[in-house]
């Protein structure tokens, strides 16, 4: 066993994780081994007759599994990105394993006892890094069961091991639904209001099925375009019915059971430590910190755009959920002039990415240089050696296109984290529109705000500069994680940003004036309806959440419509929290409310660098000390008053919203 061991390449050392080595079976043995490893680092703290001090204690429990934590890493992230029927059925059987190993440690009394007898040392309240790792530490046991009656705590960690393979079927159900249904057409009729470039993709995808005509499939970058332009609205219907369908079909892949069993389990898991629904007690952790309050922010920012949502629909004429897009872009164009096909050949993806590297190198100094000798798990993927001139500052993977073993959505994560002089090496994986045999990735102005957004993450994380890892990038309360993203994607409605990349891919002809003139004026279109949008799934977030038994709750569509404000009828079938990978299948759950309470600080944080000039070196500077390099080590209220001298104020997200209210309707501030 100690040979298999040691040539098992997941157990060596290693700079970056060697995907040109790895196979599937290598996972199940490495992080057994793994986790043996760290069993014994963890038993070393528990057993140590040391007096407990913060070094032998928090930041020896802080790198005890850190192979574990390696090796865990690169084998979750290929699940979402690269994943196949080998390896879903590999992190079925390790994911309960590697939850086990967990609750046994947060579970133990030993630990939680040093841990305790540190906090009371008060030398380390004067550091502000080591203060937040004691406090979240001493939390996190409390947060995991460790002060229940020992009955009760055993079946927390049961609870624990259930829910985490519950929430790696749902996303495996919502993929394998996903990949299951096609659109085939064969007639050039079917094709009429779909773009050239559209077809294309769709007659490309075809051939790499070996059918003659056109294939759309659920993926974005098809779904998206052939609702946005298709002119034959009966074709519309069935790729809406069918995506609305993902995870509500009734067959193998069926969520809603799924659905049942994760809100019970997690309303059990609150009521056991002493809380009233599983809401509260995710809420008592984030900046919001309770659920009056969070009731408070939605509800008064539903009260300011809910007559702006109203008015959208109105004017966009659509009574049918399949029409809506179609109608919208309509609208777009007659209002705006502003065609989004007519921008695609301005934003070729090679060029967008140089221009997001660009900005980066303008505000922070940074240097981007591909790096083809870092191994990869797939061919589309490419590496980037990111410095700042100073030093290196870590390993960038952008991975961009759709695929079958990809789930949807755009992300970003990391396979290290930076910790001391140590690097991060992060991944930002998306569902960008294909190059075709005839053009390179045509990318959507909407999916240059994705790519801007999914840099901010990486950026946040590429920039950190704290001790510990666990503090490290966006390891920050998760409704502050979305503002440094998020304020990022300010910058595509700038003229003076648009310039440095925006060229017509064949003639090199820089974006027309009058374009980004009408990208600015559009950039508010229906603005209510969108915020009321994310309003509306952040309440659905909380209706799952703040049951008490989740075994009475009806089918996922008929909450889900309780929930929300429905200004369309509900189409039977269709249901959206099926295929809600961010509340089912990721970290979410309770917090989605986190992009709109967000949504206010970047606004507020954008209106400083408006003030002082969007490439202002200051300001940038300022940010990135106050904020980016900082991760987790404060709490972000602190870390956004030092940035902006002052509290939050939601009149700078109402002003880009061009929603104006009555001064006693003012929302509250966040």
């Amino acid at each position: 066993m100690r040979y298999f061991h040691t040539m098992n390449i997941l157990l060596q050392n290693w700079k970056f994780p060697p995907f040109n080595l790895i196979h599937t079976e290598d996972y199940e043995p490495a992080i057994r081994a793994a986790i043996e490893e760290a069993g014994r680092n963890v038993e070393a703290i528990a057993t140590s007759t040391e007096e407990p001090t913060f070094e032998n204690t928090v930041e020896a429990l802080e790198t005890a599994s850190r192979r574990l934590d390696r090796i865990s890493a690169i084998m979750m992230n290929l699940n979402e990105c690269c994943t196949s029927d080998e390896l879903q059925e590999v992190v079925l059987r390790l994911e309960p394993e590697m939850t086990r190993f967990s609750m046994r440690v947060m579970t133990d009394h030993r630990l939680y006892e040093r841990v305790k007898v540190v906090s009371e040392h008060s030398e380390y309240s004067e550091d502000p890094e080591k203060r937040t790792l004691l406090d979240n530490t001493l939390k996190s046991f409390v947060r995991h069961g460790v002060a229940l009656p020992e009955a009760e705590c055993e079946q927390y960690k049961r609870n624990e091991e259930e829910l985490s393979e519950l929430k790696l079927r749902f996303s495996q159900n919502a993929l394998a639904d996903l990949n299951e249904w096609n659109l085939h057409l064969t007639k050039e009729e079917d094709l009429e209001g779909l773009p050239e470039a559209v077809r294309t993709a769709a007659r490309e995808e075809a051939t790499h099925r070996g059918l003659d005509g056109w294939v759309f499939t659920l993926a974005a970058p098809s779904y998206i375009p052939f609702m946005t332009y298709s002119d034959r609205r009966d074709l519309r219907e069935k790729m809406y019915r069918a995506y609305g369908g993902i995870g509500n079909n009734g067959n193998e892949h069926d969520n809603n059971e799924v659905i049942r069993r994760i809100v019970k389990l997690r309303a059990k898991q609150a009521q056991l430590l002493g809380y009233d629904t599983y809401c509260d007690y995710v809420l008592e952790d984030r900046m919001v910190q309770s659920l009056p309050n969070l009731r408070r922010f939605m509800d008064n920012l539903k009260a300011a755009v809910l007559p702006a949502a109203k008015k959208d629909l109105e004017e966009v004429g659509a009574s049918n959920s399949w029409d809506f897009s179609y109608l919208a872009e309509k609208l777009k164009q007659q209002r705006y002039s502003f065609d989004s096909e007519a921008l695609r050949p301005y934003f070729p993806l090679d060029a967008v990415r140089e221009g997001i590297f660009g900005l980066y190198g303008r505000l922070y100094g940074l240097h981007f240089e591909e790096d083809f000798s870092v191994p990869v798990y797939h061919e589309e993927v490419h590496v980037y050696r990111v410095s700042d001139g100073e030093r290196e500052m870590g390993l960038l993977y952008l991975d961009m296109h759709p695929r079958p073993s990809k789930r949807s959505g755009a992300w970003m994560t990391e396979f290290r984290g930076q910790y001391g002089s140590v690097r991060p090496q992060i991944q930002v994986v998306c569902n960008f529109s294909k190059p075709t045999a005839d053009t390179p990735s045509l990318l959507r102005f909407s999916e240059v705000e994705t790519f801007m957004h999914e840099m901010g993450h990486a950026m946040h994380g590429m920039l950190s500069d704290v001790q510990y890892e666990s503090l490290s990038g966006t390891n920050v309360k998760r409704d502050f994680v979305e503002m440094p993203s998020q304020v990022m994607e300010n910058w595509c409605y700038e003229p003076e940003f648009l310039a440095t990349f925006a060229c017509h891919w064949q003639t090199g002809e820089p974006l027309p004036t009058e374009y980004i003139d009408k990208i600015r004026s559009a950039q508010n279109h229906l603005a209510g309806w969108l915020c009321l949008r994310q309003l509306n799934l952040g309440y659905t977030d909380i209706a799952f959440h703040t049951v008490h038994d989740g075994s009475v709750i009806g089918k996922a569509e008929e909450v889900e419509a309780k929930a929300m404000t429905n200004l369309l009828p509900r189409v039977p079938g269709c249901c959206t929290v099926t295929n809600f990978s961010h509340i089912f299948g990721g970290g979410y759950a309770s917090g989605y409310y986190g992009y709109k309470w967000a949504e206010v600080l970047d606004a507020d944080i954008f209106s400083r660098f408006k003030h002082d000039g969007i490439f202002n070196l200051k300001t940038a500077a300022t940010f990135r000390r106050e904020i980016l390099s900082r991760g987790g080590t404060e709490h972000p209220a602190v870390l956004f008053r030092r940035f902006m001298g002052r509290e939050p104020d939601n009149k700078a997200l109402l002003k880009r919203m061009n929603v104006f209210v009555k001064p006693n309707d003012q929302s509250q501030d966040a």
